[in-house]
């Protein structure tokens, strides 16, 4: 199931809440204890810059898969704020280097050095976003972890502890697919859906899009049923096929502009239609895919921000989950965002 942590920072009584969040996950994740020690401290670090650079905002843990090749389950921790920024990334991820009194200034740096994969975005003005990913077995000492071509953030409606949706992606030879499902409803059941779904797909990506669907609504027939779509990217052909059944939207990215996918009504494993259309575009150098549930407000604006399309796709989820809500505007769902930008890794930390 998918279990999900998230903490609201706006208090130092919540930096051991986020701990334990972080020990839990681990635990889930079946992290041996010195990788649960590297989790615990990057989280209690990101937590801790909330309170002293940004005036709190919220941590959020999920289960992902490693890094490719690897086994078992990471911990992907996020640290979200709408906070004054950092005006030079770089310099805040040298140690030393602090602008709260007091401070060692060795955060940042030390989650870096640290987390499997540690990314940070912030603007002046609009506030920070940062991920870091601790896997099952530490990467070689020194060596720069490549960028995955996929990452994701889910949250669930009230800070539930299970989330109904889920995102998963995998390679198949020249195939990378990318899986988002929403299972019906909310809690246990919805997750339990959503989750079923993420199991097939790693049995399935050898196949095309709407084969896999066929394939998930059989598999997912003992359960509530979920809305899924499956993206998937030739990377041969240089082509973008995408099929979905039920809610889950998608955007495309080339160039400058956004083109919208339009799923088809009905529920995977309940209501399936007999024809699932495909959609295929061409897939650029530059392309970038953005899916998510309906948790995520219909009219939100996609990024344009060059820095952050250019990012690991994971700060790029959490950017647009984080963008695209408010206080005045809560969630009223479980909520799921995941992007799909396989290319070279970026030079950004």
């Amino acid at each position: 199931m998918s279990r999900v942590w998230e903490i609201p920072v706006h208090d130092s009584t919540r930096v051991r809440d986020v701990r334990i969040a972080a020990r839990e996950a681990c635990a889930a994740a079946g992290l041996a204890p010195p990788r649960t020690a590297i989790a615990e401290l990057v989280a209690t670090e990101l937590a801790t810059n909330l309170l002293k650079h940004a005036g709190g905002g919220r941590m959020v843990a999920n289960l992902v898969a490693p890094a490719e090749g690897g086994a078992g389950r990471s911990v992907q921790l996020f640290s979200l704020d709408n906070g004054p920024g950092i005006a030079d990334v770089d310099a805040a991820l040298r140690d030393g280097h602090s602008t709260a009194p007091g401070s060692l200034g060795a955060g940042l740096g030390s989650c870096r050095r640290s987390a499997g994969a540690f990314h940070l975005y912030s603007v002046p003005g609009r506030g920070t976003v940062a991920t870091a990913r601790v896997d099952p077995e530490p990467g070689e000492r020194g060596a720069r972890t490549a960028q995955l071509p996929a990452g994701g953030i889910a949250v669930a409606l009230g800070q539930a502890e299970q989330c109904g949706d889920a995102w998963t992606w995998a390679r198949s030879g020249g195939l990378l697919t990318l899986l988002l499902a929403d299972g019906l409803g909310h809690g246990p059941k919805a997750a339990h859906a959503s989750a079923a779904a993420v199991a097939e797909l790693h049995r399935t990506a050898h196949l095309p899009p709407a084969e896999i669907l066929r394939r998930l609504h059989t598999a997912l027939r003992p359960t509530r049923g979920a809305a899924v779509t499956v993206a998937q990217v030739d990377t041969e052909r240089a082509e973008l096929s995408l099929a979905g059944v039920g809610n889950v939207e998608a955007r495309v990215r080339t160039g400058d502009s956004w083109t919208s996918l339009v799923s088809h009504p009905g529920i995977v494993g309940a209501y399936f239609p007999g024809h699932v259309p495909v959609r295929r575009v061409p897939w650029q150098r530059d392309s970038l895919l953005v899916m998510h549930s309906d948790g995520l407000p219909s009219r939100w604006t996609p990024p344009q921000d060059p820095r952050l399309l250019a990012h690991d796709p994971s700060v790029v989820a959490a950017a647009i989950l984080r963008d695209a809500g408010s206080p005045a505007r809560p969630v009223r769902d479980d909520t799921s965002v995941a992007v799909l930008a396989p290319r070279p890794p970026d030079r950004h930390p």
